[in-house]
This record gives C-alpha cells, structure tokens and sequence, in this order.
C-alpha cells in the first residue's frame, strides 16, 4: 500500500489545471489537491497564472483532507513563510 499524505505533509506536486479560484495539482499518493488562490501567496494574486503552470513541479504543505472527497488542501504560501522565518533565525 502506498503512502497517504497527511496534514502538515511537506510534499512535491504537479500542477494539473488551473481556474481563476486556484490550482489543481496530482500528489505522490494519486490523490488530487487544490491550491485556493488564497494559500498561493502573502501577496495579492490576480492571476493563479503568474504564480504556477500546468505540468510544473512544486513542493507544497497539506493544510487539510477532506475526509468523504479525499482531497487535500494545499499552501504554497506556507513555504514561503517557512523559507523567511528560516532566513532570520
């Protein structure tokens, strides 16, 4: 049996589809995620576009599983905060 992600999960996915509200990205497990437009950046996102590509690898953190759809919640934007609060200690 492979590995399920689980919350907290520091994962490399890749990005399947992208819609105005977000990203769709394939995980090592075969299950689907979605990165909300609001877990993409710190910044103001007018294009999910500018940030992520269709076919492009990321590495995200699992925010959240939704238990009956099992599909993740995923957060670009928590990687940037980890890479900054890791810079200024």
């Amino acid at each position: 049996m492979e590995h399920r992600v689980k919350v907290g999960d520091i994962i490399d996915v890749t990005i399947t589809g992208i819609q105005p509200y977000g990203a769709f990205a394939s995980l090592p497990d075969h299950s689907s995620g979605l990165i909300h437009i609001s877990e993409i950046s710190d910044k103001f996102v007018r294009s999910v576009e500018s940030f992520v590509h269709v076919g492009e690898s990321i590495r995200v953190k699992v925010i959240d599983i939704d238990e009956v759809t099992h599909q993740a919640k995923l957060s670009l934007k928590a990687m940037h905060s980890a890479k900054e609060s890791t810079k200024r200690a």
